[in-house]
């Protein structure tokens, strides 16, 4: 993909990658993803923000030919699908200074082996003249990672935000206009990225309302032209309510769990619940991370196995409690030959969500009409507790 202009002195120098499908052998990719560079060129200085994954440093430097001089490469994040092609930049340009937060210097110095004194630490707040347009540096700890920091061009009210607003979705476009395609790919990436710090982005998101916004680009996915829909939809996700749902991950081997979980999706919806069941055989995790974002109660299904929770159950467990949504309420059913064991492993798993356990229905054998009952007061104890909380 060649440079395109966002306007007359910002360049979007980046790379589509539009056949990866997994991102830190973790994440899945159904759409792909870019990484996003900008050039700002003042009339006197130019900074390039930020480099693309390695894998694709060759697009960026064809995309800098032209380019005779860069005096700063600022360096929102070290991770390395946004530093990974510094260090060839900083061959090109040997007069080029980094910028980093104190802390993200160190780490690229650990991460990328630069020259420490390449890099220049920039204070919270400080800003950098380029001429006639000017970048200010806004610190923001934990947004995703400890050394993350933002810049805001001053003249024309544009916002570089690194991860934070950003989408793993390939596109030929530059602007995200309204597409509700994206907004959901920027759904996913909170859930799975930036959910597990929620309090930090709150802060942040406070922090920002201070600032004028005209555009948001992001290191990931297109460019925010209305920033008030991603905005808006961020502070939803982060600090609005749980809504009226319910997430229900399971897994079953024989039909036993499947029958409890098919009993309990039918008896929410009929109390006024929506209900997302996820078969964890087939689920993409990435759709049940997004569930999460919302849901005021996770079920979990699972049969036990040696003792303790299916594999597969716990995995959805351990990925619960890492990402830390705002769920208040959580429960087990299952199945189970000769051993109980699965509830008392799954709810041990997630104590980071700090939720209220409700009775578990856990069941030896095939359900019984005096089990189906039991999931049926579940249901009723979850659609009573979520209208207590007014959802």
């Amino acid at each position: 993909m060649d440079k395109r202009p966002l306007s007359d002195r910002v360049t979007w120098m980046g790379a589509v990658d539009w056949h990866r499908r997994l991102f830190d052998s973790l994440i899945p990719l159904p759409e792909g993803t870019s990484y996003n560079a900008y050039l700002v060129q003042g009339d006197q200085k130019t900074a390039l923000l930020d480099a693309v994954d390695p894998t694709m440093s060759e697009v960026l430097l064809a995309q800098l030919d032209d380019i005779a001089h860069v005096d700063y490469v600022v360096a929102h994040h070290a991770e390395q699908d946004h530093s990974g092609t510094i260090p060839l930049v900083l061959e090109r340009y040997p007069g080029a200074r980094v910028l980093a937060t104190p802390k993200g210097k160190g780490m690229l110095v650990d991460l990328l082996h630069l020259d420490p004194d390449r890099i220049d630490a920039v204070a919270d707040g400080d800003r950098v003249s380029l001429g006639d347009r000017t970048l200010e540096f806004i610190h923001a700890p934990w947004v995703h990672w400890p050394e993350t920091m933002l810049s805001y061009l001053i003249e024309e009210k544009t916002l570089f935000t690194c991860d934070l607003f950003g989408s793993h979705f390939a596109t030929s476009s530059l602007s995200a206009g309204v597409d509700g395609r994206i907004v959901r790919s920027a759904k996913r990436y909170y859930a799975e990225i930036m959910m597990p710090f929620r309090k930090p982005l709150e802060r942040n998101l406070d922090r920002l309302s201070a600032y004028e916004v005209a555009r948001i680009a992001p290191s990931h996915g297109p460019v925010w032209d209305e920033p008030e829909l991603i905005l808006g939809a961020y502070r939803d996700w982060v600090s609005g309510p749980a809504h009226n749902e319910a997430v229900v991950p399971f897994v079953s081997m024989h039909g036993s769990t499947r029958a409890l979980v098919d009993r309990l999706v039918a008896a929410l919806a009929t109390r006024g619940v929506e209900v997302h069941p996820f078969d964890l055989t087939v689920t993409d995790l990435g759709d049940l991370a997004m569930a999460l974002v919302d849901a005021a109660t996770v079920v979990i299904g699972s049969p036990t196995v040696l003792g303790g929770a299916h594999p597969q159950a716990a995995y959805a467990a351990t990925l619960a409690n890492a990402l830390r949504p705002k769920t208040l309420y959580a429960s087990v059913v299952g199945s189970y030959g000769w051993a109980p064991g699965a509830a008392k492993a799954l709810v041990a798993a997630i104590p980071a969500l700090r939720v209220e356990v409700l009775d578990p229905v856990l069941v030896q054998g095939k359900p019984r009409a005096a089990d189906f009952a039991a999931i049926d007061n579940l249901a009723d104890t979850i659609a009573e507790r979520h209208q207590q909380l007014a959802l």
